[in-house]
């Protein structure tokens, strides 16, 4: 997500970001600035509440006026003035802050005017509101054209970009191109194997939206890629390039290493893939290879946030998770797993992390 607002209304540069990234340009209360919540597990101080006591109902991060968040090591959360923050392991320089310290609180990142950021795997991605975009961490996913690790973000080749998803390493720019990058396997997307340390072009245009290798057009047809053993097209067939998912009016995807839920225009939501913890949210634990909708109305938002357990968001702002709990990660004070969506207490949920996080859960609510 970008933008920033000052009292609930939008910036000109919040409409440019908006219209380029094909976003809706009206008031949207998930662009207002929030306070910051975190649960689950908190080894490393990966929770950034600066100590390491897991958590397993929401505690509010310190710091005030977030805009955005982002879990996936690092993770990433941005404010209203621009600045962006991160917090867990310093692996691989993947803090951004010039050294490979692990941090239990947030932490500021050099740079200003930062409009949108993501992490996972020991790197991350930030834009900033003149369309470029950068990158640090692990070498050969930063997309520098190099294989060097880096300590601090530095520039990724190309412009006017308008949106990033690092659980991919698969970027957008305003033109509806796809672009990926990173180690390969058939996870780039450009129909090959073979491993790039800069952004190459993925087949097909008028892309709107990317996440964990899951991506949609502007035609709401909703395309895949990567490993074949969880994936939504009836096939356990590894796709080096996109290939369609059935179903109509997909607008917001989001994927782990083994199961995928996804959410249509008129506020349903599906999942497929691996449910050996109750992940699709079925009350069951049965696998299937095609989307199988999750109960419940009104969905807004979703995030397939680990390996076995989804956060998802109403209209009504209230906030749902389910499938594996072992570590407090569904935020119901509990350790109770759930194999169909429960209510996470608290009111006024306006935001949660877009990205795959092992076993912590990250969310906003409104000031």
């Amino acid at each position: 997500m970008s933008g920033s607002t000052i009292s609930g209304v939008l910036k000109l540069q919040d409409i440019r970001d908006a219209i380029l990234a094909n976003e809706w340009v009206v008031y949207n209360p998930q662009r207002d600035p929030g306070s910051l919540w975190a649960w689950g597990e908190n080894s490393g101080g990966l929770l950034g509440l600066e100590d390491r006591v897991n958590r397993s109902s929401p505690v509010q991060i310190p710091g005030t006026a977030w805009v955005d968040i982002s879990g996936g090591s690092p993770f990433l959360g941005r404010k209203s003035d621009g600045t962006l923050w991160a917090w867990g392991s310093g692996l691989a320089g993947g803090l951004g802050q010039n050294d490979v310290v692990s941090r239990s609180s947030p932490v500021q990142i050099p740079g200003t005017a930062w409009v949108d950021a993501t992490g996972s795997n020991y790197v991350g991605f930030a834009r900033k509101s003149d369309g470029t975009l950068w990158g640090w961490g692990s070498g050969g996913s930063v997309g520098d054209n190099t294989t060097v690790a880096r300590s601090s973000p530095i520039q990724i080749p190309g412009t006017e970009w308008v949106s990033i998803d690092a659980s991919g390493i698969h970027a957008r720019k305003s033109d509806g191109t796809l672009w990926g990058w990173g180690s390969n396997g058939g996870a780039v997307g450009d129909n090959t194997t073979v491993a790039r340390s800069s952004p190459v072009q993925i087949p097909g245009t008028t892309w709107s939206f990317v996440c964990s290798r899951r991506a949609i057009k502007s035609d709401g047809t909703l395309w895949e890629w990567g490993t074949g053993n969880y994936s939504g097209t009836g096939s356990t067939i590894s796709r080096s390039s996109p290939t369609q998912i059935p179903g109509t009016a997909w607008v917001e995807a989001s994927s782990s290493a083994q199961h995928t839920v996804a959410r249509k225009s008129d506020g349903t939501l599906w999942a497929y893939g691996r449910n050996d913890r109750g992940q699709l949210g079925q009350n069951n634990t049965i696998w299937t290879s095609s989307p199988v909708q999750v109960p419940g109305t009104s969905w807004v938002q979703v995030s397939a946030v680990s390996l076995r357990h989804n956060l998802a968001r109403k209209s009504d702002g209230t906030l749902w998770s389910w499938a594996q709990n072992n570590v407090g990660q569904l935020g119901t004070n509990n350790t109770a797993y759930a194999s169909s969506p429960i209510q996470i207490p608290g009111t006024s949920w306006i935001d949660i992390s877009g990205l795959g996080s092992f076993n912590q859960s990250f969310a906003r609510k409104s000031l």
